[in-house]
């Protein structure tokens, strides 16, 4: 049991992610919460990131920090994702350890599993393959944080977990079109197709490729619970077990949004991994189940989206 008084540090905290999950705790009476915005703590630099632990010295860390971004952002700068990824996970990971945090969780991402992974993935199929390239050097960086866990683990007994999650979306999701990821970049598109009239709307790839989606708050849900209940060296794919095409995908959110032109899709765009599906049985028989279906999801982030715009 966490005493509801702790000092939980949550890396990322203004984030999607960090957020949701900063929510969570709040819900079930959590009254400790500390974290810093990226701009008045850099978890980039090392000294940094040492003054803020041998200052605060929280007992329990959560890293929902990250560098993140859609296809484009990843192939435009790789050494960026893999460099800054690299630098978060190690300063942040190796403090927690040297200030003696009673437990970390790191989320790490479902794009570490190899390019033509069986799917469903299962958590022991981690570096069975070659990565996708369109995001390699975000998966390598994902990869090393999730080892740097097990071997601290091994090495020094603290108990530092990782999960998985597939593609998340949700309520404070980043819409910006070059950064986003798949179901901010398709809301914004339809909305904004549909504002101008535009007689259709253009989708990277062939729409062939399939995605497995988790709504952020069913997300920080499953991080919570393992947070709270498990202790061990196992990691946990955390997702729905199924998944979509992006070419369905693309119509559901067209028909939320309320779109009424067409969508091409443009072939000369990569599709990232043809498939990306979580085995989720794992965390299932540890016993958590998503809540939010997809379409309940994409409405509930699509009237957050129009209350941003003020519409």
């Amino acid at each position: 049991m966490i005493d509801k008084y702790a000092k939980i540090f949550i890396a990322g905290r203004n984030g999607m992610v960090g957020s949701s999950i900063e929510n969570g705790f709040k819900k079930r009476g959590y009254k400790n919460i500390i974290g810093l915005s990226s701009s008045e703590l850099d978890l980039t630099k090392q000294l940094a990131v040492k003054e803020y632990f041998l200052n605060q010295k929280p007992e329990y860390v959560i890293l929902a920090a990250a560098k993140v971004g859609g296809i484009m952002a990843n192939m435009q700068s790789p050494a960026e994702f893999l460099y800054d990824n690299l630098a978060i996970q190690n300063n942040v990971i190796h403090y927690a350890y040297k200030y003696k945090a009673k437990k970390l969780l790191f989320l790490a991402s479902s794009c570490i599993y190899p390019r033509m992974s069986p799917q469903p993935m299962k958590e022991e199929y981690l570096m069975d393959g070659k990565l996708e390239p369109t995001n390699e050097g975000y998966a390598i960086a994902k990869i090393a944080g999730l080892k740097m866990c097990q071997m601290y683990n091994k090495q020094y007994n603290v108990d530092f977990i990782s999960v998985m999650p597939c593609n998340v979306y949700g309520i404070g999701d980043n819409f910006d079109l070059e950064k986003s990821h798949v179901v901010a970049a398709l809301i914004r598109k339809f909305h904004e197709a549909k504002l101008k009239k535009k007689k259709f709307v253009e989708v990277w790839g062939t729409g062939n490729a399939r995605r497995e989606l988790i709504f952020n708050e069913d997300l920080a849900d499953a991080c919570l619970f393992l947070f709270e209940s498990y202790t061990g060296n196992d990691l946990f794919n955390i997702g729905t077990g199924i998944d979509i095409s992006i070419k369905k995908l693309a119509h559901l959110i067209k028909q939320v949004v309320g779109y009424k032109g067409i969508i091409k899709f443009d072939i000369t765009k990569p599709d990232g991994m043809p498939q990306k599906l979580l085995d989720v049985s794992r965390l299932r028989d540890a016993g958590w189940i998503y809540k939010t279906s997809l379409e309940e999801g994409l409405k509930k982030t699509y009237s957050w989206f129009l209350e941003q715009q003020g519409n």
